[in-house]
């Protein structure tokens, strides 16, 4: 029985490694899981039963504490992407499982929702604000709630747009949750489509293809009718994908508009450019044509996520993960305006007060980070947002001795570019310490504080204190935030059934 217990074990690492080719430095989970329980001595179970054969994550970091007497000044990118909250909800809802480390990034946890910050700042396209509360789960730190509203735009007044969708039809694409759920959601995107913007189609497998020349969206029939017929089959030339998409974008060009290839795929890159690095290196390339990028990850087994997030992160894009047909529809539908970029290159730049605050640490954002002299520096890449977008980014800081509350905790300064410009535009804003406790801070903090207290505990952090499932229920109950589409009120069920595992 031991024999075959090994014999089991070698033959499921012989096809691992015959269908699955692992990026260097990430974090690969399922298959070590499996080795760990059976080697020692755990029952044996089926690899089938592995939900994570081949999955490939970047490894998980977290963000210190720094002296402000000795870097007063933090310096970092926003990240406008909902990939892992997707990613996490599908582990903890479908799968019945906490998810590895890897896919935990408290950005895009908190990121992930609505929170409707008011926009009052034209003529830019982006408004700012900020608050100072005791911190929940750690009574002698503050926390320091820094939002970002972008410009809402409305559908009648969106510029024209020129799409391409670029779907993966490689073979493992073939499961229901991958190529049948893009599918669905493409159409759900062309129903959106104004009768002045236009879409092509092109796929990728062994070869890219181009299924579907730019098309006018009044022919709303054609194009999903181009859908339909898409099958799986074959290997993943994801790269010369890519540069097809790009050509045709630029082909079809609109001057002031909007101008977006929107990829859908695992991320199981195998023939040609392959490596995270040089994926990296071609999109950097092609983001300087103007075109935007929204990146789509699907399925379990092979999900890249740690290069398909590089590819947003690095060509003027966003990344979102999709689980199901709701967030599909969240995508394609109640989030559709995100398609319009109305600021990109949006850095922030925190010159913390020693006087107020001895020490901050960043929460999230960690591959976001930037160095203090690329915050003027208009060559240095940074995120996007979209039309109506809100964007929070949370600092844990640790007070003065005697703090002189009368000056300002930190000054915040923005840099953002038109969508068309490559000349930066600062903004700036003071944010004061009002001494208030968390429970008199805005149902704004009160939230996103609960979303990030979830991600340390979920990522087991250093600096989760006496956070619990059981307080974040409670601080979430306080909260009294608009909802229309129910995920605020998911997000509760996750908890409860996160606290149950």
């Amino acid at each position: 029985m031991k024999n075959l217990k090994y014999f089991l074990i070698f033959f499921s690492l012989i096809q691992f490694s015959c269908e699955t080719e692992l990026p260097e430095q990430t974090e690969t989970t399922g298959r070590n899981q499996y080795l760990n329980n059976a080697l020692n001595g755990g029952d044996y179970f089926d690899p089938g039963e592995v939900s994570l054969p081949g999955d490939s994550y970047n490894e998980y970091e977290e963000n210190q504490f720094i002296y402000t007497a000795e870097e007063p000044v933090s310096t970092f990118s926003i990240d406008a992407d909902g990939a892992s909250y997707g990613n996490v909800r599908r582990f903890i809802m479908q799968e019945n499982q906490l998810p590895p480390k890897g896919a935990i990034r408290t950005e895009e946890l908190i990121n992930y929702f609505d929170l409707d910050y008011n926009f009052d700042n034209d003529p830019h396209p982006i408004a700012l604000n900020g608050e100072v509360s005791r911190s929940p789960w750690n009574n002698a730190n503050k926390l320091v709630r820094i939002g970002i509203k972008a410009k809402p735009i409305e559908k009648e007044n969106l510029p024209p747009s020129n799409f391409v969708f670029l779907i993966d039809v490689s073979g493992s694409m073939g499961s229901e949750d991958k190529l049948q759920l893009l599918k669905n959601g493409f159409k759900y995107f062309v129903d959106e489509l104004d009768d002045n913007d236009k879409v092509a189609l092109v796929t990728y497998a062994g070869s890219a293809g181009v299924i579907l020349e730019s098309t006018p969206g009044s022919e709303k029939q054609k194009i999903k009718s181009a859908i339909d017929q898409l099958g799986a089959g074959g290997s993943t030339a994801g790269a010369e994908g890519i540069v097809t998409a790009y050509k045709i974008a630029q082909e079809n060009f609109i001057e002031n508009g909007n101008n977006r290839v929107v990829i859908g795929t695992d991320g199981d890159f195998n023939v040609g450019i392959s490596s995270q690095e040089d994926l990296i290196s071609l999109i950097e390339e092609k983001r300087e044509s103007g075109v935007f990028i929204t990146v789509l990850g699907v399925g379990r087994g092979n999900l890249n996520d740690a290069a398909l997030e590089q590819i947003a992160n690095n060509g003027n894009g966003t990344y979102e993960y999709i689980d199901n047909l709701e967030q599909l529809r969240k995508v394609f539908i109640y989030d559709y305006n995100k398609f319009y970029t109305v600021a990109k290159d949006v850095k922030i730049q925190i010159d913390f007060n020693p006087k107020v605050v001895e020490a901050y640490r960043l929460i999230g954002y960690e591959n976001r980070v930037l160095e203090e002299e690329d915050f003027e520096d208009d060559e240095k890449d940074a995120g996007e947002i979209g039309a109506g977008q809100n964007i929070t980014a949370l600092y844990e800081i640790i007070p003065a001795h005697n703090p002189d509350i009368s000056l300002a905790a930190l000054a915040v300064d923005f840099r953002y570019k038109n969508p068309d410009s490559d000349t930066s535009i600062p903004i700036q804003l003071e944010i004061f310490d009002e001494g208030n406790s968390f429970d008199q801070s805005s149902d704004y903090l009160k939230f996103t504080a609960s979303v990030a207290s979830f991600s340390m505990l979920l990522s087991d952090s250093q600096f989760k204190g006496t956070s619990s499932y059981d307080k974040i229920l409670q601080w979430l109950s306080a909260t009294n935030l608009r909802d229309e589409h129910g995920f605020k009120a998911e997000f509760k069920q996750i908890v409860e059934k996160a606290r149950s595992l």
